[in-house]
């Protein structure tokens, strides 16, 4: 009789716990159950929305991760909630090492933030030729927190997005046309109307220059050796280098048939004897 005794009152408090937390307990599972199947549909929505607006696809998966740990860790939160457990505490902590972490790691969180405007706004996109921060190349990869350049002698330049999305870039692929400029400078006592006409020719002859809008030629500045003729043409984007070494050297050869003479700085010295 002594072993019962001491056992019915475990038993009693073993009933009265199972009262009183047995309904929370079997809510909390309920609750995350269907929560978690909820943010499962919710996250195929997102990713079929993410899809139709043609979304990068670096951001589109960084955005469905982050939105899926938020709601779950939120879920969580409420679950614990619901059982009992005070959860004040624990979010007063968690705030506090969250912001320790962030003023830690606050380069990482300026990069990061950079690469999240970089996706959303796309000043660039991957095969773009683009001059920033000091480098110039093609856009080869774009990363939550760096972006990855290309240069034309195929060296990798990885530059940090917090400056790139802060600074001044120059995207030399946006526009479908690009204007090539050349300055071509003659001496003095070459005739200005026969340079102008060899140098037209040699456009004329170039089939990836554009007709529309019309190449230009005229005389820029008269300077201290040469009188400077600049010249400018309309080309597709992707043929500007083609065209630009196809002319400098077409020119000069045509200089040269013609006996228009490129001259190089020169300096008049008159001796004057006392």
């Amino acid at each position: 009789m002594k072993d019962l005794t001491n056992v019915l009152p475990n038993s009693d408090k073993l009933i009265e716990i199972v009262v009183t937390y047995g309904g929370k307990l079997l809510l909390a599972i309920i609750t995350l159950v269907i929560g978690l199947w909820l943010i499962g549909k919710l996250v195929k929505v997102l990713k079929r929305i993410f899809e139709m607006r043609s979304f990068e696809q670096t951001l589109q998966s960084f955005l469905i991760h982050l939105i899926s740990i938020t709601l779950k860790v939120l879920l969580l939160i409420s679950v614990v909630t619901m059982v009992g457990v005070q959860m004040t505490s624990f979010i007063a902590l968690l705030g506090a090492a969250g912001l320790a972490f962030g003023m830690a790691l606050s380069g990482t969180l300026q990069n990061f933030a950079g690469g999240v405007m970089l996706l959303i706004y796309k000043p660039f996109k991957v095969g773009d030729y683009i001059d920033a921060q000091g480098s110039t190349g093609t856009v080869a990869e774009i990363q939550i927190f760096h972006t990855i350049l290309k240069t034309v002698d195929n060296k990798t330049i990885v530059i940090p997005n917090g400056g790139l999305s802060n600074s001044t870039l120059t995207n030399y692929s946006t526009e479908p046309l690009r204007r090539v400029d050349w300055t071509f400078g003659i001496s003095y006592s070459d005739n200005i109307d026969k340079a102008r006409e060899i140098i037209r020719n040699v456009i004329d002859a170039e089939k990836l220059i554009l007709k529309d809008p019309e190449p230009f030629i005229g005389v820029i500045s008269l300077g201290d050796s040469s009188v400077n003729l600049v010249t400018r043409v309309w080309v597709d984007s992707p043929n500007y280098w083609n065209v630009f070494f196809s002319i400098n050297e077409n020119v000069k050869k045509e200089f040269d048939k013609s006996g228009i003479i490129i001259p190089f700085p020169q300096r008049d010295v008159h001796i004057i004897q006392s």
